[in-house]
């Protein structure tokens, strides 16, 4: 039996690895794809949401008063004092693009400052401040200047600081901030990622022989119907496991830019060898499963198209199962959500990721996951005794 099974599983490798077009397009080409989509999308935002270090804002103000204007003396800003007549254009232009922002203060604010009193029932002095949200530069120019605006007020009615020390106070180490970073995102990528390996070889391996007409010829051979099953399921886990790695080596080498402010937590350099080991049989458990579900799903198909087609439905439930990570508060601590496929390689996953593994959840999953294949290949394998399924046109 063991002999049948390896010679199944080196046929369907020997044919995969010899097609150079599946080579590069299951294994090399997901990779370089999300590491080029990823950085490229980081490079974007971080483009579309910044302004570079070296930008002088273009920032217009009426009755600019001596106060504002030696705090931003200080602070390194440059404001352009204009007369009241002239905030009609300076409206214009901000319309255009071609300033950043416009701030209008009451002709007497320094004086009508410093006699306002919080008790007063007179409204306080008012500062207007016209931007254009559809240009970066103008959001930043504003958030500049509502911050110098924040730091004179603070001057005039400061009573106490929050915070105003070299001291420490997130009391998150980095180490915790990788760990819910990660928590959050790697298990929905893992599981799409998974998922798209074991989608691409699974229903050409099955519905793809069906349709040729090849997997009449493997029948009529003197092996078992179960050995054939487990050694397609087998071989194909090894190829969507490779596929798996390949994506998952492209997003963690891009996730630094796409990140952006959260590179500096961006590193894997806090997960330990054991932590690889128990993420890597929770995914192998994993692959073993989906490859038999879409095994099973190919074997009813006709063609390959047919077969990729009735497999959508699956890939929604993964998906859906893989966002539930980013909701809730790390892992679940109860073990019979480790029975339930699928998610119990999410919840898994969490734990690893954020350092706060349960071995005994971890085992559970892993067993009740090979337990589900060992169902499917005995369903697979009663399917492959189906003539009506197997030749069925």
């Amino acid at each position: 039996m063991k002999n049948n099974i390896l010679t199944i599983m080196k046929k369907e490798l020997i044919r995969f690895f010899c097609d150079k077009r599946m080579v590069i397009t299951v294994l090399l080409f997901p990779g370089l794809m999300i590491f080029l989509m990823y950085s490229f999308m980081g490079d974007a935002i971080a483009n579309m949401y910044t302004v570079d270090d070296n930008y002088t804002a273009s920032i217009c103000v009426v009755n600019l008063p001596k106060s504002i204007e030696y705090i931003a003396n200080n602070s390194g800003i440059t404001l352009t004092s204009i007369d009241i007549n002239e905030l009609n254009v300076s409206k214009e232009k901000l319309l255009k693009k071609d300033i950043d922002i416009c701030v209008v203060f009451p002709s007497d604010f320094d004086s009508a400052v410093s006699l306002y009193t919080t008790n007063s029932q007179e409204a306080a002095p008012n500062v207007e401040i016209f931007f254009n949200t559809s240009s970066t530069k103008s959001q930043t120019a504003y958030t500049t200047m509502t911050t110098l605006l924040d730091t004179y007020e603070n001057t005039m009615i400061n009573k106490f600081d929050i915070n105003k020390s070299d001291k420490i106070y997130d009391m998150a180490s980095e180490k915790d901030t990788a760990g819910s970073i990660f928590s959050s995102m790697m298990p929905m990528l893992l599981m799409i990622f998974l998922f798209s390996g074991c989608m691409s070889i699974a229903p050409e391996s099955i519905a793809g022989e069906k349709e040729r007409g090849t997997i009449a010829t493997l029948l009529v051979t003197p092996i078992k119907r179960s050995e054939l099953a487990i050694g397609k399921i087998f071989a194909l886990a090894i190829i969507a496991l490779l596929s798996g790695i390949s994506s998952t080596t492209g997003t963690l080498l891009s996730l630094p830019k796409l990140m952006g402010g959260a590179s500096d937590s961006m590193t894997t350099n806090y997960y330990a060898l054991t932590d690889y080991i128990l993420l890597g049989v929770v995914i192998l458990s994993t692959v073993l499963l989906l490859i038999t579900l879409i095994s099973i799903i190919s074997t009813f198909a006709k063609t390959v198209k047919e077969a990729t087609t009735s497999v959508m439905p699956l890939m929604i439930v993964v998906m859906l199962i893989g966002i539930t990570a980013m909701f809730g508060d790390g892992a679940k601590s109860e073990i019979y959500y480790y029975l339930i496929p699928l998610y119990n390689t999410v919840q898994s996953m969490i734990g690893i990721f954020s350092f706060k593994v349960i071995p005994e959840n971890i085992l559970v999953s892993v067993v009740s996951n090979l337990i589900y294949t060992g169902i499917g290949a005995f369903v697979l394998t009663k399917m492959f005794n189906s003539e009506r399924i197997i030749f069925s046109k």
